[in-house]
């Protein structure tokens, strides 16, 4: 009999039917680096995040106060059996919320919170100033904040120029664009007539005092308007009140709701950096204060390898001295995983997630946990493989300092270097939800059915293509910006292209550059990992314009004719037809305190998003809720009949999405899946004439299966005549590629040049470049 006390050496999982895992029962042992991997969709995430690791963090829940605990019946429980032997967890998963554009590398890592400290007790003061708090330092506080900008170091401004681009035109004919249309803006012209401006004269004409009170005055008369007379319409007179074209831009800018007018407003605004701080955020007594001869503005711009250097050289105090030793002890761990190249100032919306994941894999080392799981969402995502070797050595010291390492991944190098292996399959959704393996990673090729087995032990047939010649040459450049100084490409036209390099090279600032002006682009296609929604009511339907369709199919069944619905009626979007609890999101907000908010499913429609009389009409048996809960596959079945939807369809199990809920918000999708669907969008389109697609790391979060399938799709396109670039890390798809670019040699100062370029088995052999030996591994694989 095991006692309480026996430290049972095994995470035991009974009867998890999470999503589509089909009752697993799995046990993984404690202390490993274990590695959950399978086709994208084979339930290999349900495991480790939506039954593991969300059991790990409601017993924690359970563990604080009663009010969290009303959360978790919220949130609900994952639905398994029971789980034994598991310690606490910590997740770093790549689904996340947008970071707002205040939050950095600083704050992510905190090495912000301990510049701000050193600053604070052991800088530099000018003469008889007094000595400032840490929050002094810090652009986010009342007490840091320059107060011109308030902290975000770019004011926006307009001018003349961008209000008023057709200057031959009168104010009554829309000489200032940036007003509103339709009633408002008339409005405003009346009240601008009623002050006695002349609204009939070209804008060039009028005296700058009239123009420049015009557009850019604070004041806001009031003035009685008496309309002009139209025939049939009696208008009385009202009071109108002005607003100048800057004060209405500024006020839709800050206060609309509205994405559209506030990309209208922004069109009419620049951005520069606040003449008060020069862009460094900071008020003058924060920036009067230096250390290492460089003000906490300088420091926080140079990249960290570079701090690092700073910081050894300064010397100083005894406080001075413990203070810089932590914090070349956190800057350490952070170049080590080959991220040296960013700067604490670089803002977190500009990094991938590969590298926002990797940030927080060092915070992580540097807390000193033990006896915890560490639960980790491909944290080879974005990873050059020099850059994956990296990562291993830190994947091995935290297993080292006493935690268990459960990592979802695909890529292979650190499946090899696993431990232990659980395989999750057969294949997507329906068909996958098994346990395929659970054992030591040599074990799994003896198991038949596994697609990673194929591709771990060499069994995967290589798709032979003849190199293709090129139609044309694309110049691009010379490009300067970033880390790149001058640089020039030429790439082949009616070609693929990969793009190649460690991380922090250059790759993506190089494909930035090609645009639809340059010579031989077309048509230019971008496909990015951005999210396609940030909030649960946009997803995979409403995205490709699939959810349309449906709308119209359910609006044309007796049912909703019988009672009057239409299309309107199935959307969740607008009042109607839709749950007005969750207003049609399905979900609700619950915030927690000190923990990030969660969305849990809406008390009254259970996540049904619509109310019960429109649920009530059916097509083939189901209900618009009905519908959106069916997979892509399941989904193709259901519309067999329908050729519309089934167009929509085909294209995203094309690009190997058969797995996902047509309602899936876009909130749970990972940048890989959100990059696929506007792939999928853009191929059900009639394509005339050449087109350029751009990609940025296409295969990221996908398993070698579906790589094969992926690019597969994309090679099609370049045969239909079109091009294709790719950003890629993924030596099987580089070998694949007629032509390639490498960039380095190394990341940030140490990149930016192009490395090598041409065929890859002439890239293979190219003298000081990191991917060559990978490629030329590929290659000969």
């Amino acid at each position: 009999m095991h006692s309480a006390h026996d430290h049972d050496p095994f995470v035991r999982v009974r009867g998890a039917r999470e999503h589509n895992l089909r009752g697993v029962d799995v046990d993984v042992p404690r202390d490993v680096l274990a590695v959950f991997t399978g086709v994208s969709g084979s339930g290999k995430s349900s495991l480790a995040f939506g039954t593991i690791y969300a059991e790990a963090q409601r017993r924690y829940f359970e563990s604080v106060a009663p009010y969290a605990r009303r959360l978790i019946h919220q949130v609900g429980a994952p639905k398994v059996g029971e789980i034994t032997g598991l310690p606490p967890a910590v997740s770093l998963q790549q689904r996340r919320a947008a970071p707002t554009s205040r939050s950095s590398v600083g704050t992510v890592t905190t090495l912000s919170n301990s510049l701000r400290m050193l600053f604070s007790r052991a800088g530099d003061y000018p003469d008889g100033a007094e000595r400032l708090d840490s929050d002094a330092f810090s652009p986010n506080t009342a007490a840091g904040a320059c107060p011109e900008c308030h902290g975000l170091g770019r004011v926006h401004r307009t001018t003349e120029d961008l209000l008023v681009p057709d200057p031959s035109r009168s104010v009554r004919d829309g000489a200032i664009a940036a007003w509103p249309g339709a009633w408002q803006g008339k409005n405003l012209r009346d009240v601008l007539d009623a002050l006695g401006y002349d609204v009939d004269r070209p804008w060039r004409e009028l005296p700058q005092r009239d123009r420049d009170w015009i557009l850019f005055t604070d004041e806001q008369p009031v003035v009685t308007v008496h309309p002009v007379r139209e025939a049939g319409r009696i208008q009385r007179p009202y009071q109108g009140t002005y607003m100048s074209a800057r004060r209405y831009v500024m006020k839709t800018f800050a206060d609309s709701k509205s994405q559209t007018l506030r990309a209208k407003a922004e069109r009419f605004l620049t951005s520069e950096p606040c003449p008060a701080c020069g862009g460094s955020r900071l008020r003058p007594e924060a920036l009067a204060v230096t250390f290492a001869g460089g003000t906490i503005a300088e420091l926080s711009a140079l990249p960290l390898s570079d701090l690092a250097r700073r910081l050894e050289g300064a010397g100083g105090t005894e406080t001075a001295r413990v203070l810089t030793a932590d914090l070349l002890a956190r800057i350490e761990t952070i170049t080590e995983l080959g991220l040296g190249y960013l700067s604490p100032d670089r803002a977190t919306p500009t990094l991938s997630p590969g590298e926002l994941q990797r940030l927080r894999l060092a915070t992580q080392l540097r807390s000193g946990l033990f006896g915890v799981v560490y639960v980790l969402d491909e944290p080879s995502a974005g990873l050059h493989p020099a850059d994956t070797e990296a990562l291993l050595t830190v994947l091995d010291r935290l297993k080292a300092a006493g935690n268990s390492v459960f990592v979802v991944e695909h890529h292979l190098d650190v499946v090899r270097h696993a431990d232990w292996i659980v395989d999750v399959g057969p294949h997507a959704g329906e068909h996958g939800g098994r346990v395929l393996h659970s054992g030591p990673v040599a074990d799994l090729a003896a198991v038949e059915e596994s697609a990673t087995a194929r591709y771990l032990f060499g069994r995967a047939p290589r798709p032979v293509r003849p190199v293709r010649e090129p139609r044309g040459w694309l110049k691009v450049g010379p490009v300067t910006r970033h880390n790149l100084r001058d640089v020039t490409v030429e790439l082949p036209l009616g070609a693929f292209t990969a793009v190649t390099g460690v991380s922090g090279s250059g790759k993506s600032t190089l494909v930035d550059a090609i645009t639809e002006d340059l010579p031989g682009v077309g048509r230019l296609v971008r496909v990015d990992q951005r999210p396609i929604g940030r909030t649960p009511r946009s997803n995979l339907a409403t995205y490709t314009g699939l959810f349309d369709v449906v709308r119209k199919v359910f609006a044309a069944t007796d049912e909703a004719r019988a009672r009057g619905y239409g299309v309107g009626r199935f959307s969740f979007n607008v009042a109607g037809g839709r749950c007005e609890t969750c207003q049609g999101e399905g979900f609700v907000s619950v915030e927690l305190l000190f923990l990030p908010s969660t969305y849990a499913p809406c008390p009254d429609c259970g996540g049904a998003r619509y109310n019960p009389e429109t649920l009530q009409v059916t097509y083939g048996g189901r209900s618009i809720a009905g519908v959106l809960d069916l997979t892509v596959e399941a989904a193709a079945d259901f519309f067999a009949d329908t050729p519309a939807v089934l167009r929509s369809l085909r294209t995203l199990l094309d690009v190997g999405l058969g797995y996902l809920r047509l309602g899936q918000p876009a909130t749970e999708l990972s940048g890989g899946e959100a990059q696929r669907i506007k792939l999928a969008s853009e191929l059900q389109r009639v394509r005339r004439g050449h087109t350029l697609y751009l990609l940025d790391e296409p295969t990221t979060g996908l398993h070698p299966a579906d790589v094969d399938v992926l690019t597969g799709r994309l090679h099609e396109l370049v045969d239909g005549g079109s091009s294709v670039v790719v950003v890629e890390h993924d030596m099987r798809v580089v070998a694949g590629a007629d032509w390639v670019v490498d960039l380095g040699p190394g990341g940030g100062a140490a990149g930016g040049r192009v490395v090598a370029e041409g065929r890859p088995r002439d890239v293979a052999g190219a003298e000081g470049s990191r991917t060559g030996a990978y490629l030329g591994r590929a290659l000969r694989g």
